[in-house]
């Protein structure tokens, strides 16, 4: 019980002495706010950015793998698989009749043309040759119209869908359904809007927002097959390991390249796992480096932490003397202290958390989804409490350590 007393008695004793300096309290906190600050953004846009990409990339498929020249994510330089050969539309076909009708095949092609429709031009919009199983393979639908059909892709129709960013600068408020654009030099009528789905963009992968969809057929025979290596999304057959169909289509791709034994690879074998692992390897790093820069913020916070509390042990030692001449323990005094220290970053953690409240809000609103979650929220005064301990034991050491009678006698 005397212990709770004691504690209750040097919290009392810390929250006097931070009202009696209420000024110098608050300018010890710029330090410990503007750390905490930065943690919280940090935190905040690094899991905002996280759940955006993760909610992007969902729309490609767990049980999806992707058949290209080169791989999404490599290590290295490229002249290595510059000499492989492309895959042509024609080895979709054989790939679906080898791996039977239960699996779908949706070869894909794209490229940079400018899209116009009236007065408003586009440059270099992505535009995606593709298939009516491109609806198999992806969860994305569309939001308004229709997407493209098995009669679109045989007839080579000149039909498109846009995605929703291009709706939005190239139509505006107007709904675009039957309305003839030109892609290139070609005229195309646009039968469908999809649904908003984001960006995959931070490795310079496709913004799907931005991207046009046309018959593959009808891609080859505007833009040309020639020099193009086109991709293909299998998705695996409902109940199948992907990993055994992923050894399946394998062997089924090197029969198509007639492939020896001997010989390795010459195509990739792209998963969503792939494009994940990379993110969060960048994503450690850049955490790493935005942690160094807010512990150097909390460093120099901590550092003016310890200055004031030298201080404060300084100005306060006759009252160090007197509490311990009559009975007060070194424990008590630390306790003190440390109390004080504590609670001066722990306003400015406080503080420093509803600053970024504002900020997790214009993050959310300008640039991604993000907001201060509770963990977040426990960690940075977690932090700004471990920091005011720090900062403030050898100041509450060297009070403790006072002996009564020097400490009397200061002047």
């Amino acid at each position: 019980m005397s212990r709770v007393y004691a504690s209750f008695e040097a919290f009392r004793i810390a929250v006097a002495a931070l009202r009696a300096n209420t000024a110098r309290g608050v300018l010890t906190t710029l330090g410990i706010i503007i750390g905490i600050v930065a943690v919280v953004t940090t935190m905040t846009a690094a899991n905002g950015l996280a759940n955006n990409f993760r909610e992007s990339v969902s729309v490609l498929g767990t049980d999806v793998l992707y058949v290209s020249r080169v791989p999404w994510v490599f290590q290295g330089r490229f002249f290595q698989f510059r000499n492989r050969p492309n895959l042509e539309l024609k080895d979709s076909d054989k790939l679906a009749r080898q791996l039977g009708s239960s699996v779908v095949v949706n070869p894909t092609d794209d490229t940079r043309r400018p899209v116009k429709y009236l007065s408003e031009v586009v440059q270099n919009a992505n535009i995606i040759g593709t298939t009516d199983k491109h609806m198999l393979v992806s969860s994305a639908v569309p939001e308004s119209g229709r997407f493209l059909t098995a009669y679109d892709v045989r007839f080579k129709r000149r039909v498109c869908v846009l995605g929703a960013t291009m709706h939005e600068q190239l139509f505006g408020e107007v709904d675009p359904i039957n309305k003839k654009i030109k892609i290139g030099r070609a005229e195309f009528r646009v039968i469908g809007v999809m649904e908003k789905q984001g960006s995959a963009g931070f490795f310079g992968g496709p913004d799907f927002d931005s991207q046009i969809f046309i018959p593959v057929t009808s891609f080859v025979k505007e833009f040309g097959s020639r020099n193009r290596s086109f991709a293909f999304a299998v998705k695996a057959p409902p109940g199948t390991d992907v990993e055994d169909f992923e050894y399946e289509l394998v062997g089924e791709m090197r029969k198509i390249r007639r492939l020896a034994p001997n010989e390795e690879d010459n195509f990739a074998i792209n998963k969503m796992d792939s494009l994940l692992d990379a993110f969060n390897n960048v994503m450690g790093i850049v955490l790493m480096i935005g942690m160094a820069v807010t512990g150097i913020s909390l460093f120099v916070g901590g550092v003016g932490v310890m200055n004031i509390m030298f201080v404060s042990v300084t100005e306060r030692t006759r009252e160090i003397g007197i509490r311990k001449a009559i009975g007060a323990k070194r424990r008590a005094i630390l306790q003190q202290f440390l109390l004080e220290s504590s609670m001066i970053c722990l306003v400015g953690g406080a503080l420093g958390v509803a600053l970024s409240f504002g900020v997790a809000i214009a993050i959310d609103r300008f640039v991604l989804p993000a907001a201060v979650s509770l963990p977040i929220v426990v960690i940075a005064l977690t932090v700004s409490v471990a920091v005011g301990v720090i900062s403030g034991f050898i100041p509450a050491w060297r009070a403790s350590r006072l002996h009564p009678i020097d400490a009397l006698h200061y002047e």
